[in-house]
């Protein structure tokens, strides 16, 4: 594995733990992704100014990255359309079911020590494992 296949996925991990740490220190909330999205679009949710910067931050990350090292990005997606709304529609209903998304159960759950993250993460991951399993057994890997 080349030197740069590794310090890269560091380095996003490092800056996504820096701004899970930094919103916990300055806000004392937990930087789940589900949730704040959720706080955005319920009408009435106290403190909500902060989650519009949040979620713009997220993409404007991605269209810097996108605008500094395209070569990161696919040209052409590896699934359809539908396989992708499938998907993000599954996604959706398990983080409304866990009570959570990867990002707040997996990256602040588990960096406080908390067993419900360590459970919910490991159920996402053996979970997601066990969906490309049979996507691909049953789909070719085309859905």
């Amino acid at each position: 594995m080349e030197t740069t296949n590794i310090l890269q996925p560091l380095l996003g991990g490092a800056i996504i733990g820096l701004a899970a740490v930094l919103l916990l220190l300055f806000n004392g909330r937990i930087a789940g992704i589900s949730g704040i999205l959720a706080g955005v679009l319920m009408p009435g949710e106290p403190d909500r100014l902060w989650r519009p910067a949040f979620i713009a931050g997220l993409i404007a990350g991605g269209l810097l990255l996108a605008f500094i090292s395209p070569d990161v990005f696919p040209t052409t997606p590896f699934r359809s359309l539908t396989g992708f709304a499938v998907a993000g529609l599954l996604v959706g209903v398990g983080a409304r079911l866990g009570s959570g998304c990867t990002s707040g159960h997996g990256v602040c759950g588990i960096g406080r020590f908390s067993l419900r993250g360590l459970v919910a993460t490991v159920t996402f991951i053996t979970t997601g494992a066990i969906t490309v399993a049979v996507v691909n057994a049953f789909f070719g890997g085309s859905l």
